[in-house]
């Protein structure tokens, strides 16, 4: 089996080469390509995941810490939330954009709002123990 960095590249390639769409289990999902600086290692990252872009502002997009429902979160996660902005691939752009956690009922809005569209996030809910953090990207 391919390991994350591999699957992640091969993502990263078909969003590119797709005006940002990509098929298999990202089928009709809007996602987003995270630009980000690791907060230890100052390794310059790309990281896929699907979003959801604020109904009622088009300048908001969120991102979701799911990892599959694993007992932790990803990496990526604590490297957005520290550095408090980066850029991003929306589409066939590249926006820059400041990094806020979204938290309480407004977290549990917008998480809800993601697994009503895509049923695999109210399952990685189920899978762990955690709550799952959403992160809010405002485009600049």
């Amino acid at each position: 089996m391919a390991d994350m960095a591999t699957i992640n590249h091969g993502v990263i390639d078909e969003f590119r080469a797709n005006a940002g769409k990509v098929g298999g289990n990202y089928e009709g999902a809007d996602m987003v390509v995270l630009h980000y600086r690791g907060r230890k290692s100052g390794i310059e990252y790309q990281t896929p995941a699907m979003c959801l872009v604020e109904p009622s502002d088009p300048n908001t997009i969120y991102v979701f810490a799911s990892k599959g429902g694993a007992p932790q979160h990803p990496s990526w996660y604590y490297n957005l939330v520290a550095a408090k902005t980066t850029t991003v691939e929306f589409g066939t752009q590249t926006f820059d954009v400041t990094i806020e956690e979204v938290t309480g009922a407004e977290r549990d809005r917008v998480y809800a709002i993601q697994a009503q569209r895509f049923p695999g996030f109210a399952e990685y809910e189920v899978k762990t123990s955690r709550v799952i953090p959403v992160v809010e990207l405002v485009l600049s």
